[in-house]
C-alpha cells in the first residue's frame, strides 16, 4: 500500500477547502481525512507515532487505483510542506489491472441491457478454456464469466483480446449476489463446473438452497443450471440441494463425454477420479422482480455509537472499527453484507446527516439486510 512517514506536525492547520473534505480525530489522536481529487474521494489516514506520522490511504481504499493514491499522497505531501522522511510513492508503479470494454462492474447489472438473444452464465471459469470454447462456438450467444481470482481475469481478457471475441463479459464478484441483480427468465445456462468443495466450510459453497432458487428465477424455462464436480461430498451435498425444487426437472449423469476439459479434469481422469454433472431444468417461468434497494438514513439521529461489537446473521455480518470524532458528529470503519464479498465503507454522520463513503454499497439483497441492520443499531 502506498505511504509516506513524514516528521510530526501540526495537524490543526489541515482545514476543510478545496482538497480535504474534513479530519476526524480517533480516541487515541489518530486521524481520517477525506480528500477529494479529480471527482473522487478517498480516507487518507495518519497514524501518529512519538518520532513520525504515518500517512496512508485508510484500509477501505484495498483494491483502488495505485497510481491515484500515490498522487494524493503526494498532494497531501506538497501542500502542507511536510518533511518526508521515508516514502514509497515515487516507486515504479504497479501494473495496472486489464482495462478492457468486457470487463463489467457489477454496477453495471443494475439495469442489466443487452442485445444478445441468448446469454449464458459460467461461475468460476478459472483457466476458461470451457468459455472460450463455447463463446467461439456460440458467437451469437452473450457468455458471462465471473470470477474473483485475478489472474484468471487478466488471462481471459487477454485472451478476448487475441481472439477477438465480441461475446464475453467478465465480472470479477461473488456469483451469489449477482444472480440477485440479474432479470427472471434470461439465461439459457448456468454453469458451474468444479467449484471450491469447501469441506471443512460447507457454508462457503456456492451451490446453496438461495442460490439454486435465485438460478431457476434467473433461468428461461427449459434453461438449465449445470454442475461438475469430481468431489464425492459435493457431489452428495448438491444431490439433496437440486432434489428440492418443484419447478425443475432434475437428472445426474457420471463420467460424461463434454467437447472440451480442463487440466484438471484431465488429470482427475487419469486418476480414476468419478466425475458427476447434476443438471437441474427449469420447467416454469418466474415472476418479474424489479430490486427495489436503497441506502437511506432518513431517520437516523443519533450523537455516538453504541454496541459496536460484531454482529453475525445467518447470511450476513455487521462489524464497526475503528471510530474518527469530527465537530458535528463522527466516522467509523464499517464492514458488512456478505461473508465471502464484504463491503468497507467509512460511515459518516455529520450532524443530521449520515452516509456511506466513499459511495454507496452495491445493491444486494445481502447487503441490504445489512444495512437495515446498522441502522437498527445506529437507532439504539
Amino acid at each position: 500500500m502506498p505511504h509516506i512517514k513524514v516528521v510530526p506536525f501540526d495537524t490543526s492547520k489541515i482545514v476543510s477547502d478545496d482538497l480535504v473534505e474534513f479530519r476526524a480525530v480517533s480516541d487515541y489522536s489518530n486521524e481520517t481525512l477525506l480528500v477529494k481529487k479529480d471527482n473522487r474521494k478517498i480516507f487518507v489516514d495518519i497514524i501518529k507515532k512519538p518520532n513520525e506520522y504515518l500517512i496512508k490511504p485508510n484500509k477501505i481504499t484495498k483494491g483502488s487505483d495505485i497510481v491515484f493514491l500515490k498522487d494524493v499522497l503526494a498532494l497531501i505531501a506538497t501542500k502542507y510542506n511536510l518533511d518526508v522522511t521515508h516514502s514509497n510513492i515515487n516507486a515504479k508503479p504497479n501494473k495496472p489491472k486489464s482495462a478492457s470494454e468486457y470487463f463489467k462492474g457489477i454496477e453495471e447489472f443494475y439495469r442489466f441491457k443487452t442485445d444478445f438473444k441468448n446469454i449464458k452464465l459460467e461461475v468460476g471459469f478459472g483457466s476458461a478454456r470451457h468459455l472460450l470454447y463455447r463463446a467461439k462456438e456460440e458467437p451469437n450467444t452473450l457468455f458471462i464469466g465471473i470470477e474473483i481470482h485475478t489472474p484468471s481475469i487478466n488471462q481471459l481478457l487477454k485472451q478476448i483480446n487475441l481472439q477477438k471475441l465480441e461475446n464475453i463479459w467478465v465480472v470479477n464478484y461473488d456469483a451469489r449476489l449477482l444472480l440477485e441483480m440479474l432479470p427472471s427468465n434470461i439465461l439459457d445456462t448456468i454453469y458451474v463446473h468444479f467449484p471450491v468443495p469447501w469441506d471443512k466450510k460447507p457454508h462457503r459453497r456456492v451451490i446453496s438452497n438461495f442460490f439454486v432458487n435465485e438460478a431457476l428465477r434467473a433461468l428461461k424455462k427449459g434453461g438449465i443450471l449445470e454442475l461438475r464436480t469430481d468431489s464425492q461430498k459435493y457431489y452428495e451435498y448438491s444431490l439433496e440441494v437440486f432434489s428440492k425444487p418443484k419447478v425443475a426437472e432434475f437428472s445426474v449423469r457420471k463420467n460424461i463425454d463434454i467437447e472440451v476439459i480442463s487440466k484438471y479434469e484431465q488429470r482427475w481422469r487419469e486418476m480414476g477420479k468419478d466425475i458427476y454433472t447434476l443438471s437441474l431444468k427449469s420447467l416454469e417461468e418466474s415472476e418479474k422482480r424489479e430490486l427495489d434497494i436503497n441506502f437511506n438514513f432518513e431517520d437516523v439521529n443519533i450523537k455516538k455509537l453504541e454496541n459496536r461489537g460484531k454482529i453475525l446473521e445467518d447470511d450476513f455480518f455487521v462489524s464497526f472499527g475503528k471510530e474518527f470524532k469530527m465537530d458535528r458528529g463522527f466516522v467509523v470503519e464499517c464492514s458488512f453484507g456478505s461473508f465471502n464479498i464484504p463491503e468497507k465503507k467509512m460511515l459518516v454522520v455529520d450532524g443530521n446527516k449520515c452516509y456511506y463513503m466513499p459511495s454507496n454499497p452495491v445493491k444486494s439483497l445481502v447487503n441490504s439486510k445489512a444495512h437495515k441492520k446498522i441502522v437498527e443499531v445506529l437507532n439504539g
